[in-house]
């Protein structure tokens, strides 16, 4: 999104600097900037993201004057979901502390949802509207200078060189100090019977002594392209050689080369196969941008019509319909316009049409302590039906469901959100349906592993015991071996009344209030983001006010401070 803005501003003879927050070279000197433009996500339970951490601490420092940004004006972007409680707190956050420092904002800040109906879009495009109105009215230009049309084709990201290829060198990238490895798959096991709606795997890496982690934490998958995805692109590009061999150059100071985990020969050689099994996002939900490209390379009118139409305001809902609501993939979009426009598409541009493939979070499921040496994910196959012929098959997820066993890919792992009591006494209720159990197994089996007494209790919930009850007997044999561990399960379509996760709570009220308030428990959710948390805290404000029924308003209190003191964390996703 900022190399969209970047982008744009460009065509008003702007020069923009984009950079991750964390990599600007010295925050005493932002004051000086006569204008910084913010986009940011909002991440965890409100948390920035990992490249603004540093940015933000410096922000917040109180030895600050509160005239520190005096003259500096400043824009905010946020991007967020609307499935989250904390929906784009880190830009409303970010917003507040620059005008409290003094910044003039040159507008209102833009809060995009990742949930509606047209995507961050709806919000976004009235938003840059007004941005560059406003940038144009604060620094106008001169009079022999227009703002660029947008009809005119902006520059590549990079260049193509055929000629200077470097071999790439296997012993230096050994020797670089990387954040990832290749992992081996130990194992691929499915964890649902045969016949259940859902496919989920427990996938097993083997990590040796190559990364450590702890409980809560997340392990990074970067995927590739299937072998069926490929080829279809490949023949859709079939004027262009898939194995003539090339090197990526820098043509545009605010993009960087692909990173060493998604394709580490770009800097060296490599060629259009591996950047198509490796490189390009074949199966993204192509944007605005993808189709104001294509306009530029068709020689048909009708088809440079309607792709100029996409990228306007009221097009919106016409994109929306032909792309977002089936999830009609870039791949299926070009074959739909594989006679006018593909062959025209200069083979550098390929580089800006399609998106990198990023590599996908999944929550650790195992403890190092329990589980040495390795690394196990809990994965839901992302696999439906459109209006489509095709299904809708989430890249990462069937990626790792087709991996055999030995075979590799790149892993890493980041802190996770939740965080545990430094004291050992205090007990953790644990509510995780579906995959949300996974990084509670973590917690769980280093609990036990380090042979701790603290009181832990389990809510689990799925639909049936015997299709989709993910380690259940595992769970089974540590309530018997450990009397410090409970499980309490929910499974909705076993009974004719559906039970789940928020159930429980209530059928077992006065346990866990007396948890929660007079044994200062810890509350954790993980899971769907879309109601079940909301429920479940609905359901632990009951549980609070069965412990005193003439304070309805002081159970909400409650909850309220204990989420202020991470007392209630939570790990969600839509």
């Amino acid at each position: 999104m900022a190399e969209q803005i970047g982008r744009e501003v460009k065509r008003f003879h702007f020069e923009p600097k984009v950079q991750a927050m964390d990599d600007y070279p010295n925050f005493q000197d932002i004051p000086n900037e006569s204008v910084v433009i913010f986009v940011c996500a909002t991440t965890g339970q409100g948390d920035q993201p990992d490249n603004m951490t540093k940015f933000w601490r410096s922000l917040l420092k109180r030895t600050l004057p509160k005239d520190f940004l005096n003259g500096m004006k400043c824009a905010v972007l946020g991007l967020g979901d609307s499935g989250y409680a904390q929906f784009n707190f880190v830009a409303k956050r970010l917003d507040k502390r620059l005008r409290l420092l003094g910044a003039t904002p040159i507008l209102e800040r833009g809060l995009a949802d990742d949930q509606h109906d047209l995507g961050q879009d709806f919000v976004i495009d009235p938003w840059m509207r007004t941005l560059c109105k406003n940038l144009l009215e604060l620094f106008p230009l001169p009079l022999d200078l227009e703002p660029i049309s947008s009809k005119v084709l902006q520059p590549a990201k990079f260049k193509i060189d055929y000629e200077n290829l470097v071999d790439f060198d296997q012993n230096q990238m050994n020797n670089e100090k990387m954040s990832f490895i290749v992992a081996p798959l130990l194992s691929n096991q499915k964890m649902t019977s045969e016949g259940h709606f859902q496919d989920t795997r427990l996938i097993e890496f083997d990590i040796g002594d190559k990364l450590t982690f702890n409980p809560g934490d997340v392990c990074l998958v970067q995927p590739r392209n299937s072998m069926e995805n490929v080829e279809k692109f490949l023949s859709l590009f079939s004027h262009f050689d898939p194995d003539k061999r090339f090197k990526l150059i820098i043509n545009d100071e605010n993009v960087q080369l692909p990173p060493d985990y998604a394709l580490k020969n770009a800097g060296y050689s490599t060629n259009l196969r591996e950047c198509a099994e490796l490189l390009f996002d074949l199966q993204t939900v192509p944007g605005r941008y993808f189709f104001e490209l294509l306009s530029k390379f068709t020689s048909d009118e009708q088809e440079e019509e309607k792709f100029i139409e996409f990228t306007t305001s009221e097009g919106q809902q016409d994109l929306f319909d032909y792309c977002n609501r089936p999830r009609r993939n870039t791949l299926e979009v070009l074959y739909d316009f594989s006679l006018h426009t593909v062959p025209n598409i200069p083979f550098d541009y390929l580089f800006d049409l399609f998106p990198l493939i990023k590599p996908r979070s999944f929550s650790i499921a195992n403890s190092l302590s329990y589980n040495p040496n390795r690394i196990q994910l809990l994965v839901a196959i992302v696999n439906f039906k459109s209006k489509l012929v095709d299904p809708r098959l989430g890249l990462c997820s069937n990626f790792l469901a087709n991996m055999s066993v030995g075979e590799k890919a790149p892993i890493w792992v980041k802190k996770g959100t939740l965080k545990l009591p430094l004291d050992t006494g205090l007990p953790l209720i644990m509510v995780g349906p579906g995959t949300g159990v996974a990084p509670f197994r973590s917690i769980i089996q280093e609990e036990l592993a380090k042979g701790t007494k603290r009181p832990m209790y389990l809510i689990f919930g799925c639909r049936n015991k015997a299709k989709d009850y993910y380690f259940g007997q595992e769970w089974v044999k540590m309530q018997e071996n450990y009397e410090n561990f409970k499980i309490f399960t929910a499974f909705s379509r076993d009974q004719d009344d559906k039970c789940y996760v928020q159930d429980v709570i209530r059928d077992n009220k006065e346990l866990f209030g007396d948890i929660i308030v007079n044994q200062d428990g810890f509350i954790y959710i993980a899971g769907n983001a879309k109601q079940m948390p909301d429920q479940v805290q609905d359901a632990f404000k009951e549980a609070i006010f069965s412990l005193d029924e003439s304070d309805k308003k002081g159970a909400e209190k409650f909850v309220k401070t204990m989420l202020e003191e991470k007392r209630l964390q939570m790990e969600t996703w839509s």
